[in-house]
């Protein structure tokens, strides 16, 4: 398979930022082959959809994004990322703010997600992505709240 300008740029020295930009991009254009291609060529990389099952391997992943891309490409805005990094991976933890065409027009609902990015020898590659169920509201974030375990 030839190179896409993603793939090469990542080789390069891309980062895990420019992958989630590049993830984003491809949902907003529906773009099958561009979303794949943010993906690490790995048998155990996964996806949580809202409310759905697990999905291993690029091929189950494939799938179930062509299948949403049937209706459409999806109109979803990263916003207040929060990160973890280190040399070889990054852990983002993202609000996507998704707009859904509604009769009474347009309105936004609210997913919280975390992606992980492992840099491959194709560089900086997605391994994990997890999302919430969606809300109507946009969830609060609270740091200051006492930590208890569940």
């Amino acid at each position: 398979m030839p190179k896409t300008p993603l793939r090469a740029a990542a080789a390069i020295g891309g980062t895990a930022d420019d992958i989630e930009a590049a993830f984003y991009e491809a949902l907003q254009r529906g773009d099958i082959d561009a979303l794949m291609a943010c993906w690490a060529d790995e048998d155990e990389v996964f996806c949580v959809h809202p409310g759905g099952p697990r999905l291993v391997g690029a091929t189950a992943i494939r799938a179930a994004f062509e299948q949403m891309f049937g209706n459409g490409a999806i109109h979803a805005t990263p916003a207040r990322v929060r990160k973890i990094e280190s040399l070889a991976s990054a852990v983002h933890n993202v609000l996507e703010r998704i707009e859904v065409l509604t009769a009474e027009g347009p309105k936004h609902a609210f997913v919280l997600a975390t992606n992980v990015y492992h840099k491959t020898v194709e560089g900086w590659r997605l391994v994990a992505h997890h999302a919430s169920p969606g809300s109507a509201r946009e969830p609060s974030e609270s740091s200051d709240l006492p930590q208890t375990l569940h």
